[in-house]
């Protein structure tokens, strides 16, 4: 009775420390912190966030509650593709990209009551094509811009000097009363059909459609997730049953 006792809790022993690990399941595609530069639905919603900031300015002070909540909805659908991008797990990106997913909604129902507003234009047949901007040379554009160390100067952040143009001075917060800076001039991405942009191009179906394409690049990033969680599954299923199997035969 007792060898009995003793051969099942071995058995049981041998069970537990022949159980398979967990894949742990890695959300990053690149070794970089800074790998979902890659992603078309993280550059579409920058551009987004662009538009909007553009958009909002024109606001009048009393649609800061507007402007306040758009501004951080647009904001939110880029950083959550950001912070979901470094978390560890499968399971912990895919929450972020629901969060980024659900400010987009955010931001698209804020444009149509804009637009039912006559705050914003509508002008059919309008599109970001209208307004010179081809979403692939944006996205290298903007990688370009994040990169920490990138090849070459690619942007000038120093004031343009000339025979006929003195650069304007200003005084430091922290500096002696008489030290002087040059300020520095606007952040831009050397992609002129954005960095000219105005916000009197920007149109309801403007926004419409880069707010589709942006939902349908996020719903494809979502789906792949989901696929990826499903073979861990599969084989973590797969793999237990096969150490199962070995014990039974032992």
């Amino acid at each position: 009775m007792t060898s009995t006792v003793v051969q099942d809790l071995i058995a049981k022993t041998f069970r537990e420390l022949s159980q398979p690990t967990k894949p742990i399941q890695r959300s990053r595609i690149s070794t970089t912190p800074n790998g979902y530069i890659h992603l078309v639905a993280w550059s579409n919603a920058s551009l987004l966030r662009l538009f909007i900031r553009r958009f909002t300015e024109t606001l009048s002070k009393s649609e800061y509650r507007l402007k306040a909540q758009t501004d951080d909805a647009a904001r939110s659908v880029v950083a959550n593709i950001e912070e979901g991008f470094a978390r560890p797990t499968t399971n912990e990106y895919l929450t972020f990209l629901g969060y980024s997913q659900a400010s987009l909604i955010e931001v698209k129902g804020d444009i149509q009551r804009s637009s039912q507003d006559g705050l914003l234009p509508s002008i059919p047949g309008s599109s970001i094509a209208g307004l010179g901007i081809d979403l692939k040379p944006w996205h290298e554009a903007l990688k370009n811009s994040v990169i920490s160390r990138p090849k070459g100067v690619y942007r000038n952040l120093e004031e343009p000097k000339g025979k006929n143009q003195e650069p304007q001075h200003i005084y430091t917060a922290v500096a002696e009363p008489h030290t002087i800076q040059t300020p520095l001039k606007s952040f831009t991405f050397l992609y002129s059909p954005v960095d000219n942009l105005r916000a009197s191009q920007l149109t309801y179906e403007v926004f419409i459609e880069l707010i589709n394409k942006t939902d349908w690049h996020l719903r494809r990033l979502v789906e792949s997730l989901e696929d990826k969680l499903n073979r861990d599954q599969k084989f973590y299923q797969v793999e237990r049953a096969r150490i199962r199997s070995n014990v039974k035969m032992r």
